[in-house]
């Protein structure tokens, strides 16, 4: 099923796209508290989702095109980040050392070739966001005042059905209960700055809007391989990514083992795959202006759109 969180008018509510995927059924008007919202649904289980596939069967569809979709989880209990995609480990701190050039006013040093450290390859490295900063598919991300580079992050992300915790990765996938696409938008003069401090992202990803996810969650039963996915990025129109996530140098299953060590997960946590191969702008030094349309695709679930719109520089 695709299960997305929209609104027709009457606030929140939980829905399920229709086979021809242009229109919604309202779970939540069958007053099951299992189906009341995205959340409810997830920590119902697997007698949540078979009510979910009865009550979508029965139920009257609404048109896309009348509803507003929402954030699937519009505040999801955490939000964990990592970095697996090796182009993009290799490229980003080169597209930095870029950008640091053109901020100090001093020439490009052109692309070149990077390097992944060794770190990657051990573990999963990942950094937990802000889960209040949340938005979805058709929300204009104004940005922040403090930055002038604006890049999005095409990645794809889990969200964890059944918790648990020091899950084995050989069945970690259990644990899941579906897909969604995730903007991981991104302020990089900020982040430039604020990584000197070696605490990791901070401004330079936490803004109100800056995670977005959508259009909706994939339950994990419809997506066969992962890892076959295939990922696109349009700006206004013009493809700037092309990728898939078969290169991650560490899958979910990985990921989940590891955040899971000594540590509970819970439904309802969302965590990102990391950047895909070549999924930013970044890699190539190309920033977003004022008034970009940035258009995520992800093979098996569907278009993530959204519009960036800047704010005065401050």
């Amino acid at each position: 099923m695709k299960l997305a969180t929209f609104d027709a008018g009457e606030g929140q509510r939980l829905g399920a796209l229709t086979a021809s995927g242009d229109a919604l059924v309202d779970l939540t008007s069958t007053g099951q508290a299992d189906l009341a919202s995205m959340q409810a649904l997830i920590d119902a289980g697997d007698a949540g989702l078979a009510k979910a596939r009865a009550a979508l069967e029965a139920g009257d569809p609404i048109r896309l095109q009348d509803v507003k979709l929402l954030a699937p989880l519009p505040c999801p209990p955490q939000i964990r980040d990592a970095s697996t995609a090796p182009r993009h480990i290799m490229n980003a701190p080169v597209g930095m050392r870029r950008l640091a050039a053109l901020l100090q006013d001093q020439p490009d040093p052109g692309p070149a070739e990077g390097s992944i450290p060794d770190i990657y390859r051990a573990q999963p490295i990942f950094y937990i966001t802000n889960r209040f900063s949340v938005a979805g598919h058709g929300a204009d991300i104004r940005w922040p005042g403090y930055s002038r580079y604006m890049d999005y992050e095409l990645e794809v992300a889990v969200v964890i059905g059944k918790g648990g915790r020091d899950i084995p990765a050989a069945s970690a996938m259990d644990h899941v209960f579906g897909f969604t696409i995730f903007n991981d938008f991104s302020a990089r003069d900020t982040q430039l700055r604020e990584m000197q401090g070696m605490l990791g992202p901070a401004k330079g990803k936490s803004f109100d809007a800056g995670n977005v996810f959508g259009p909706w969650i994939v339950t994990r039963d419809e997506i066969a391989d992962y890892r076959n996915l295939r990922c696109t990025a349009h700006i206004n129109g013009r493809l700037v990514t092309d990728s898939r996530l078969g290169e991650m140098l560490h899958g979910f299953e990985d990921m989940i083992a590891y955040i899971s060590d000594s540590e509970t997960l819970h439904p309802g946590e969302i965590i990102g795959g990391g950047t895909v191969d070549d999924g930013c702008g970044l890699e190539r030094c190309e920033f977003l202006s004022d008034g970009d349309e940035i258009s995520l695709t992800v093979e098996g679930i569907g278009s993530l759109v959204n519009k960036v719109v800047a704010a005065g520089q401050r």
